[in-house]
């Protein structure tokens, strides 16, 4: 689902119309990226949470080379689904009934 179309659906079922959607969305997205750039965290209990954190500097190996890298401590974003949405998605994922294997499987080629 693209952006369009996750507006296109929000409209639909919140009864608004999509520039009203599309507002709402942006707005969502600016104010979660402003929060979390600024250090914050942004929790959805039982949905989601965003949350600033500081990857720690290491060293890396070049896997051409194998010669050591240095790579600088980077600020990231930790993004984590909540239980709400986990159960949704195991629900939704339910891998269907395996089959009966067949009474005899067909002879391979004698190549």
């Amino acid at each position: 689902m693209n952006k369009s179309e996750l507006i296109a659906a929000i409209a639909d079922q919140s009864g608004v119309s999509n520039k009203d959607a599309g507002a709402c969305l942006d707005a969502f997205c600016d104010v979660v990226a402003s929060t979390v750039a600024g250090g914050g965290k942004v929790a959805v209990p039982g949905w989601m949470s965003f949350e600033h954190t500081i990857r720690a500097a290491r060293t890396a190996r070049n896997p051409q080379t194998g010669a050591a890298i240095d790579v600088p401590e980077k600020a990231a974003v930790k993004i984590k689904a909540g239980a709400k949405l986990k159960s949704a998605v195991a629900a939704g994922s339910a891998a269907p009934a395996a089959e009966a294997p067949a009474a005899e499987a067909p002879a391979a080629p004698a190549w």
